[in-house]
């Protein structure tokens, strides 16, 4: 026989699920620089948020770009550098971080075009498996020039040279901003759409 809820059951269920819708809108705890340098240009915070995975934070996130834009259709047509800038909320094993960004750019992107870019995907893995694990407060990032590729950043040294081209790092961008993104909460703080 099914048991029915209680009215205190369902209140405490509403009660969690505001809190978490709550939570996801709250501003980072990471202080994200209003405008940085890339490649000569000047770049805006376009949108920050957290990453959560059930009710754990994983990591902060800011988005720049060369103006502001409120749309995934928008960021994906932009021209001009754009960087990615994190900060680990929770102990993030490196291998696992790697392995769920390659996850998300095959969620968000063509087969063939993960495949023609499986030497540039397999380039960050390689980046994130190298170390074993990013501590709380410790920092990454991708940062994209045009002509040159995607530069990865731990702790604000560069990874190597760049890799890809601009059709690659439309891919890493879908995994926040893509039809099935890594956090909706995320994607919309990332567009600015979450404002209060």
């Amino acid at each position: 026989m099914q048991r029915i809820p209680t009215r205190q059951g369902l209140a405490a269920v509403l009660i969690g699920a505001t809190i978490a819708v709550a939570a996801q809108a709250a501003p980072t705890s990471t202080k994200f620089e209003p405008k940085l340098e890339v490649q000569g240009s000047t770049l805006q915070l376009n949108g920050a948020g957290t990453r959560f995975r059930a009710i754990f934070k994983v990591y902060d996130m800011g988005l720049y770009t060369t103006k502001k834009v409120s749309s995934a259709a928008e960021l994906l047509a932009l021209p001009g550098p754009k960087r990615l800038q994190f900060t680990a909320l929770r102990e993030l094993p490196g291998t696992d971080l790697g392995r769920l960004f390659i996850k998300g750019m095959n969620d968000n992107s063509p087969k063939d075009r993960v495949q023609r870019h499986a030497l540039a995907s397999m380039r960050l893995i390689e980046v994130f498996s190298g170390r074993s694990k990013m501590l709380p407060g410790e920092s990454f990032a991708m940062e994209f020039a045009p002509g040159k590729g995607t530069t990865f950043y731990i702790l604000g040294k560069p990874q190597g040279e760049p890799v890809g081209d601009d059709e690659f790092f439309q891919m890493v961008l879908k995994i926040w901003v893509g039809e099935s993104p890594a956090d909706t909460h995320l994607r919309d703080a990332l567009l600015g759409l979450d404002k209060e």
